[in-house]
Formats: structure tokens, sequence, C-alpha cells
């Protein structure tokens, strides 16, 4: 416990309470858990009493927490998007500063998200009335948008830390059923179909299917894939789809407890529950951890053990989360050649910009130029937390007439565990680079790839002067 005592005290009674109700627990029930009377438990939830190294201890045992992160804990999704709200044009009077923002987002993190999200309806309603074509884009406007919907189940992903212990099980057990072994899932999955619920997997000629990847043909009893999909990719496809046929109560159960915001967000949410079921089947927790343990978290070495894809293995290892069997905490991002962000995990981990660009300086970028490369970085962002970067450009098939599409995905996490991959080696003592989240957040002086200036800080223009930002400015 020597690491926790220069904190002294500490008030952690809404992470406290976030985490009993994850836990699905009462108070009473937590309180016995936990070796504690409800009532000294209901005032650690209130910030009424500290919480003591002994209940840490009893946490530790109780709810397999990490007692310090658990002690050091923040959101930094949270934070990032209070802090772009509280710069904002419109509430940059009010000068809330970090110590306010961090603050709220301990005491009242329900509060802070309410908040945030507002604040990201508003940017999303402002562009939408600025823009014609967002404004009548269909679905999802009348509850944001669709990019506030795409965040809202984001948001849920993240709420559960992008793990899901039903569909692990429930993966588990399609794999002993159906008989799965490594290098024999698409034969045993195709076979599973056929045998119990009577549909057979045919492979079809891209001009058959007409630019779509995959469908089911219930009057025909077929799975149609197409011949486009890596053999991977089949077997991938083939378990989504089990996962609506089998899964069905248990996805919705998943769905109810998210409060997503509208029925277009709960079908997008589904949807990244059944992909989540798919690779949990192609890559078994327990032998998914042993082996990312045992290669140092070699991602070409996984890929070739679960005959997956650079993207299906970063995705995976961002779930490895089982309490008891924890893998490393991973954030993982994609993003296209435009710079728009199309998946990613692990905002508690990295924060990421809701809206604009990211950070050139970044190698997650520099992969987008350089296909199936794969590139290391150490970097710092403006609050000095270092991360460790795993970046790749992957190329993926396109339908006929049109350019194959290109995207960048980065696997990274703090670089206190770089140790432990594999692909840090070498990079000890290396130069660090400097990354910002986005130009708007981000409030470096002389970047030369800015692009904006920071939202919370006053433009200082001179004319007899030229920097290598574009941009100078002065204290908020």
């Amino acid at each position: 416990m020597s690491d926790l005592q220069p904190l002294e005290k500490i008030f952690a009674g809404a992470r406290l309470r976030r985490l009993r109700r994850e836990r699905g627990m009462t108070q009473a029930e937590a309180a016995t858990a936990l070796g504690l009377s409800a009532s000294y438990l209901n005032l650690l939830e209130r910030n009424q009493r500290p919480v003591t190294a002994r209940v840490l201890l009893s946490l530790a045992d109780a709810f397999d927490v990490d007692v310090r992160a658990f002690a050091q804990e923040s959101d930094k999704q949270l934070l990032a998007d209070l802090r772009e709200a509280a710069s904002d044009p419109l509430l940059a009077s009010m000068e809330l500063d970090r110590i306010e923002l961090n603050e709220l987002s301990e005491a009242h993190p329900r509060v802070a998200e309410a908040f945030a999200r507002l604040y990201q309806s508003y940017r999303e309603t402002s562009a939408a009335t600025a823009d014609l074509a967002s404004r009548m884009s269909g679905p999802g406007a009348a509850h944001g948008g669709p990019g506030a919907v795409l965040e809202s189940v984001r948001d849920a992903l993240d709420a559960r830390h992008n793990h899901f212990p039903e569909l692990e099980e429930a993966a588990e057990a399609l794999i002993d059923q159906a008989g799965i072994r490594p290098r024999l899932c698409e034969s045993a999955l195709s076979r599973h179909l056929q045998e119990r619920h009577g549909f057979a997997v045919r492979i079809l000629d891209e001009t058959i299917m007409a630019g779509a990847r995959r469908r089911l043909d219930f009057h025909g009893r077929r799975l149609l894939l197409s011949e486009a999909l890596a053999p991977g990719s089949r077997s991938f496809n083939m378990a989504v789809v089990l996962a609506s046929l089998e899964l069905g109560d248990t996805l919705d159960a998943l769905c109810d407890s998210a409060s997503l915001p509208s029925d277009e967000a709960r079908k997008l949410y589904r949807i990244g529950l059944a992909n989540y079921f798919a690779g949990a089947v192609h890559m078994p927790y327990a032998e998914m951890l042993k082996t990312a343990e045992a290669t140092r978290y070699d991602v070409d070495r996984l890929q070739r053990r679960f005959e997956v894809s650079f993207e299906q293995v970063c995705h995976r290892l961002t779930t490895l989360q089982r309490p008891g069997a924890r893998g490393l905490p991973f954030f993982m991002i994609r993003v296209d050649q435009a710079g728009n962000v199309s998946k990613r995990f692990g905002g508690g981990i990295m924060p990421f910009a809701r809206s604009g660009g990211g950070c050139p300086k970044w190698n997650l970028y520099d992969a987008l130029g350089q296909p199936e490369r794969l590139l290391v970085q150490a970097f710092e962002l403006p609050d000095g937390k270092r991360n460790l970067s795993i970046a790749r450009g992957q190329v993926s098939a396109a339908p006929i007439g049109q350019r194959p599409v290109i995207h960048a995905i980065a696997l990274g996490c703090d670089w206190a565990h770089a140790e432990k991959i594999v692909h840090a080696d070498g990079l000890e003592g290396s130069r660090v680079q400097p990354v910002g989240i986005a130009c708007r957040l981000c409030e470096r002086e002389d970047c030369a790839q800015r692009a904006f200036p920071p939202l919370n800080r006053k433009l200082h223009m001179d004319l007899h002067q030229l920097r290598a930002s574009p941009y100078s400015f002065g204290e908020d």
C-alpha cells in the first residue's frame, strides 16, 4: 500500500457508486461484500468519509479492482469533452478551469456526462443548421443527428470498458458446441449454421452480390457471402449472423441496459455487440490472453495464430478486461485518409477529440501513406502523459469500380506498460514526439503543423514577426 501514502485522503464517492452500479448491486449488497455497514458505504459514496486503505483492500478482494488505478482514476475522455465544451466561445466567459472541471467529473460524473452530451448535441445541431446536407441527413436527425447517435454508442461501449462477460460466455459455449478449433473456424461455423439453423453458406461473385458483403436469405435459407471477403472475414461474418440467430435475448438485455437515446443508436449498438461476439469466437478469451502475454503482445504473431487482421487483433486486445484475468489496458482508433474517425475504443485511457481533425504528429496518420508497415512511436500529450502507439495502414477491397479503402489503425497504451510489449523494445531513450488531442484542444506553442488556434487562448497577431506556427496566442 506504499504507493497510496502520498495520496493522503481519497474521496471517491462517485467512483464507488459507479463501480457498484456496474456490478448491478444495491448499497446493502455492496456493503456486505466489502465487510462494511450500509450506512458507512452511504457516507463513502456521498464523499462524507474518505476511502481508507482497508476499504481499498476490500475493493481489490471483492471486485478485483486495481487499487492504485482506482485511487488515481480519472476519465480522460470525459475530461477532454468537458474541456472542449468549456473552451467554446459560448462558455469561455465563464472561465471554467481544469480544477473545476476535474472536480465536476469526480464528484458528479453523471452530471458531467450529461453536460458533455448536451454540448455534443449542441455542436451537432449547430453544424446541421449551417449545412443543408447534414440538416437533411435522414434517420437520427431528430435525436441530435447521426454523429450524436454514433457518439452515444461509443460512450456506451466505453462505459462498459468494452468488455461484455455475457458475450464472452456465449462465445465459449458456441466454441464447445460447434467444435471450433484453430484454423478450422470457417468449416465448423458453416456446419453449425446448416445443422442447427438450416442455413447453407454460399460464396458468390461480387457482381451477383451487387456490392453487399453479406446477405441473409431467410426465404431460401442461405447465408450469402461475397467472394471479396477474406477467409477470416467470411467466418467472422458467420459468427455475426449466429449472434443474431442465437443471442437475441442477450443482445436485447444489453441494449436495454445501455440507456441509448434512439432506436437508431440501439440498432448500431446491437451491431457492435454482434461483432464483439464474433471476435470472441475467433479469439477465445483465455487463449488470446495467454498467447498475448507469452508473445509480449506481438500483434503480428497474434494475427498469424488466430488468422485475423491487424484491426481485429487490436479490437480484441481492448476487450481483455475480465476480472481476475485482465490484459493490458489498450485504446484503439481507426481513421480514413481524410482523418475521419470511424472506430475508437478506450476513451478512459486516451482522450479523443469529438470534432475536428487529430494531430498530424501522431504516427496514426503516417501509417496512411505506408500501408501494411508497422510503425511504433512514443508520444506525449500536453498534460505530460506519455503513451505508446503501434500503428499500421490497412487496405481493404472496395466494390467494383471504386478505389481500395485505406484505413490507419493505432493500438496504444500508457507508456508504463511499454516493457511488457515487444514492439516497444529499443524505444526507451529515443525522442518522444509531442502530440496533441486536436489543434483546438492543444496549447503547445510554435507547432509548425498547427491548423487552428486553441479555443481557450487569445490570439496575438504581430504583423512584424513570423513564427513556425501560423498562430501566436497568450494566456487564457
